[in-house]
């Protein structure tokens, strides 16, 4: 060991000793556990730093989970990773001398500081006994926090909200707590009050938990939402759909939020039962000093970089010039703070505290919610950070102006990807309300009395920042928003047909969101060139959750493509026409499901008019020869046809000139309604007869003859990262474009399912690599015929790739008795179905058409079984049992009853399992299906092996056998 002399750190760090401690202890956190043991036995520094508690409590929330603390991070640590050892029981850390860091003794006086010297003081937030909700929405809604202290007077929370009293009752229930993890932790209750009576972090965990209603639904029942917040407009979305709006928070001294903005830019309430907090809260636009706020300019995604509430109030709050400071309160038991739409605020427990916080939705912040939603980056940025999101130029044009023409971050000075807005800590106190906020972080003395006089947090100011070349119906959306697309469009539909009384509000907000009003106008010029009656006011919004417009007018269904561009488009909208021109053309059945084509063509928009073309999709149009978007005429005058769709997915089509156009196709409307509207209403025997019939449906759909595939001889496909991996196989050209396309998936596998995370495993994602074939033609069940020529196992067909609840229509129907129809056998007992159960029980709705066919493709038909057994059935094995027993296609060569079976080479059984070509196509699948996967087959995210996952989903598969 080193001499105790001096500084030991140059010795015991040697070459290492260049980096400073801050530097060194975020390097040891990307060690595992045993490396750091063994580092610790380096040199005594070694041993202080691979010791200090935060680097263990990093390593043990990593891994997420269920947690029971045990009185030290590393102890907790080296039990969860079953590491710990008698010896280390009984053995005391060692002491030295001669180290000095500033670095840890900051750490370790945040660890062990008291806040017992925050005194009470009323703050500069004012205070309320009781407001009526005019006075609310007039003085303070969108525009000030307020302090309103009577609100929970009446609440059984105020008594029944005591910690010990919570620990009583509520012991045994796992709460989830916050922390900078990416993986989920829960604790029980009753463990998580004695981690708090011993713990000394610098960030000590605390719940917070917006599940709390599920886990604990009796503490619903202990509050009520104040009558000035129970306005909120997501309340139309189903409960799991609407985003996560209430939170049960309770924390220890030193707990707290650091800065925020909360998401999507609502408004919140927060009511304090227990304990004080200290708050404080800077205006829209105003960065708090210490915060950096990312702003990704492809997505338009919000990351913050901030210190922890403690370390903002013991280190930089105090060097803060007066008038430098935010608005602050201290919040006492029974009192409930107001937070507006985008206002900036940072949290710390003085002691432990109890409270319930709710965001909602109302009139007065729904327009900034959308702003919020809406794709691009510079509105989102200027919203949270003012002119400091802006550039220079920008400022001086401003000046000049008043007002903004244009709105551009692209200051060379910053990398492309990513903007970073660091908040100045300048501005002026007492601040100033009339009416809207303006911001006073300048960037200069010049340009202080610029933002004074036009940085306003008003919603017709900041729209101007919308990108307006943008398409908001399909850019991509940003992670951070609070719902996703589908779910946006979904709710802004609903709110729609809701809340007729408020409609001109809500076409504002969709305009800044969707650009509804240019879709509508697109819409209406459909109509009008092919004499359909004009929308009535309940049909001005489009319906369903897909990435195109689709609009219900009278008794026709409307549907602009917009997905993927003009390119895609027209190869969306080409290939449908394909498939409906040939299954008129057929005796099969399915055209008794599908919905008829009633018009088609194309639109245009030219020096702001629009003109129709009408198109059944044979020949080139002339209004796109000059688009660089001719496809390969090899397919029956359907040049953009399913060959060219195939193959232009795998080619770069490269810059289109023209994109002020959008295919479009107006259907017959089909009776009745979706199954995603249908679902809960459903008897047992609807489900049933629903399973057979789509088992016919796809059966029709998949003995569909496919396009002729002409000039067989040459594949030209201009993409050298996607050829086949084997070039020995000879497979037939048809497999050939199928098989570069899932080849094309394989490069990124990992990276793609890492993006996608929980509830996918990390560790899953780790092995899905060796798990998927190398050589993807081994899923092909190929064999070599006589002549050394390749034949697989099942052929391609027409896939509908997205059979999902909301492309299922069904009709009511007179009460049919179930007994009487063989394809409704009854139900599940024991995975088995049982005829005696239904008797007597009769079917109410029957399924009726099969809708939506602009995802049409060429594949395996086993990809189509993936969306109708994870989305319509939900993982019932006993409905997807049923359509299989309706379906009687062969999967392989295995699947034809009678078929001949050899003896596999062991290590090539898994390639003539069902079940393994089935889990490739899942973790290959260009739609997140793995989170359908681990989100209803939860026990799995704990599986050791992909093989685990694929036996307990599609091990049902392996037992198929069909009479073809």
């Amino acid at each position: 060991m080193e001499p105790m002399i001096g500084d030991r750190r140059p010795d015991a760090l040697g070459d290492l000793r260049v980096l400073p401690d801050e530097t060194l202890c975020a390097i040891l956190d990307l060690l595992s556990p045993t490396d750091l043991a063994l580092l610790s036995c380096v040199s005594s520094v070694m041993y202080i730093l691979c010791n200090e508690e935060p680097l263990w409590m990093s390593q043990c929330l990593r891994d997420g989970g269920l947690l029971e603390y045990r009185g030290s991070w590393k102890k907790t640590t080296l039990h969860r990773k079953n590491l710990y050892t008698k010896s280390e029981i009984c053995e005391k850390p060692r002491q030295f001398d001669g180290f000095i860091s500033w670095f840890l003794y900051k750490r370790w006086y945040r660890c062990f500081t008291t806040l017992t010297t925050y005194s009470f003081d009323f703050g500069d937030i004012e205070r309320k006994k009781s407001i009526t909700l005019e006075e609310f929405q007039s003085e303070y809604d969108v525009r000030r926090p307020v302090l309103l202290t009577e609100l929970a007077n009446t609440w059984p929370a105020r008594t029944k909200w005591m910690v010990d009293q919570l620990s009583l009752n509520y012991g045994d229930v796992a709460f989830r707590i916050s922390q900078r993890s990416s993986k989920k932790i829960t604790m029980k209750f009753r463990d998580y009050v004695s981690y708090m009576e011993v713990q000394h972090d610098e960030d000590p965990l605390y719940i917070f938990d917006e599940k709390f209603g599920e886990v604990a639904p009796s503490l619903l029942d202990d509050y009520s939402i104040p009558y000035l917040f129970q306005e909120d407009f997501f309340d139309v979305l189903d409960p799991d759909k609407r985003p996560s709006f209430r939170w049960l928070i309770i924390g220890p001294e030193r707990s707290g939020a650091s800065w925020h903005v909360d998401p999507a830019l609502t408004s919140a309430w927060n009511t304090l039962l227990v304990g004080r907090k200290r708050w404080a809260l800077y205006p829209p636009g105003r960065v708090p000093s210490g915060v950096t706020v990312h702003v990704n300019e492809e997505d338009g995604d919000i990351n913050i970089e901030t210190p922890t509430s403690l370390q903002w109030w013991l280190d930089i709050y105090p060097q803060l010039a007066d008038h430098d400071k935010p608005l602050e309160c201290t919040q006492l038991p029974g009192e409930t703070i107001f937070v507006p739409s985008g206002w900036w605020h940072c949290v710390l427990n003085l002691e432990t505290t109890v409270a319930i916080t709710q965001n909602f939705v109302n009139n007065k912040n729904f327009e900034f919610v959308c702003l919020d939603m809406a794709p691009g980056h510079h509105h989102k940025g200027v919203c949270r950070a003012g002119f400091l999101a802006v550039e220079n130029n920008f400022l001086r044009n401003l000046e000049s102006d008043g007002f903004p023409k244009t709105s551009s971050l692209d200051n060379p000075d910053v990398p492309r990807k990513e903007k970073r807005l660091k908040g100045s800590g300048l501005g002026s106190k007492p601040f100033q309300f009339n009416g809207n906020w303006h911001a006073e972080n300048a960037l200069s003395p010049l340009h202080s009395k610029i933002q004074n006089e036009n940085f306003s947090y008003d919603i017709s100011f900041l729209s101007t920042f919308l990108e307006e070349n943008r398409d908001h119906y399909n850019s991509v959306w940003s992670p951070s928003n609070s719902i996703g697309q589908r779910e946006m469009r979904e709710w802004l539909y609903k709110l729609w047909i809701s809340k007729p009384a408020i409609r001109e509000l809500i076409w504002k907000g969709a305009q800044i969101a969707l650009d509804i009003d240019k879709w509508y106008a697109r819409m209406i010029e459909v109509c009008t060139c092919h004499n359909l009656p004009p929308p009535l006011e309940d049909e001005k919004f489009p319906v369903g959750t897909g990435s195109n417009p689709v609009y219900l007018v009278s008794d026709y269904v409307i549907k602009l493509f917009a997905e993927g561009g003009l390119n895609s488009s027209i190869h969306s909208l080409g290939t449908e026409l394909q498939f409906y021109h040939l299954l008129q053309h057929t005796n099969s059945s399915l055209k008794d499901h599908v919905p008829e084509v009633f018009a088609s063509g194309l639109l245009s928009e030219e020096n702001g008019f629009l003109k129709i073309f009408p198109w059944d999709g044979k020949g080139v149009p002339d209004v796109i020869a000059n688009c660089k978007l001719i496809g390969d005429c090899m397919t029956d005058n359907f040049p953009f046809g399913i060959w060219s769709k195939k193959k232009i997915e795998l080619a770069d089509p490269g810059s289109i000139p023209c994109t002020k156009m959008w295919p479009y196709i107006v259907t017959k409307r089909c009776k009745g309604d979706i199954f995603a509207n249908l679902r809960d209403t459903l008897s047992r025997d609807d489900a049933l007869h629903l399973a057979s019939f789509l088992g016919e449906q796809m059966r029709n759909l998949h003995l569909l003859p496919l396009p002729y595939f002409h000039n067989r001889n040459k594949l030209s496909v201009n993409n050298a990262s996607t050829q086949v991996t084997s070039g020995d196989n000879n497979i037939p050209l048809d497999w050939e474009l199928i098989v570069m396309a899932l080849n094309r998936r394989t490069r990124d596998v990992q990276k793609r399912l890492s993006v996608w995370g929980d509830p996918i495993p990390r560790h899953l994602i780790e092995k899905a690599d060796a798990y998927i074939p190398h050589d993807l033609t081994m899923l092909l069940d190929l064999t070599e015929d006589e002549n050394g020529l390749y034949k697989v196992g099942v052929s391609p067909t027409w896939i509908h790739s997205d059979i999902m609840d909301d492309n299922i229509h069904m009709e009511p129907c007179q009460p049919i008795p179930c007994f009487e129809h063989s394809s409704c056998l009854g139900l599940a007992v024991n995975g088995e179905l049982d005829a005696h159960e239904t008797e007597g029980r009769l079917r109410k709705w029957q399924p009726t058409h099969i809708i939506d066919f602009s995802d049409l493709s060429i594949g395996d038909p086993l990809y189509d079984l993936i969306p109708i057994y994870l989305d319509v059935f939900r993982g019932d094995e006993v409905l997807f049992k049923q359509l299989l027993r309706s379906y009687r296609l062969p999967l392989s060569k295995a699947s034809i009853r009678g078929a001949h079976s050899c003896k596999v080479p062991e290590n090539e059984a898994k390639f003539k399992r069902l079940s393994y070509r089935a889990m490739c196509y899942c973790i290959l699948h260009d739609e997140n299906v793995l989170g359908a996967i681990f989100s209803l087959w939860k026990e799995l995210r704990t599986a050791s092996s992909w093989e685990e996952v694929e036996e307990t989903v599609w091990g049902v598969l392996n037992n198929y056998q069909c009479s073809y």
